[in-house]
């Protein structure tokens, strides 16, 4: 149970960090290419993360 805690806050600190990057960034007009690829990277972990939450919660077994 801890680790999803643990990886929902490092979901959730991967996504803050690349928003402030993107703020930053655009207000000094550097590359935001590093930023979109943090938030792109939370984006996929999050849907990730809730596939794995519904397949253990509707109490499925893949391959049986």
């Amino acid at each position: 149970m801890e680790i999803f805690i643990v990886y929902w806050l490092l979901v959730a600190v991967l996504f803050i960090i690349g928003i402030v990057q993107l703020i930053i960034k655009s207000v000094k007009n550097q590359p935001i290419k590093p930023a979109l690829k943090l938030i792109i990277a939370s984006v996929i972990l999050v849907v990730i993360g809730a596939g794995a939450c519904a397949i253990m919660l509707s109490n499925l077994s893949i391959g049986h």
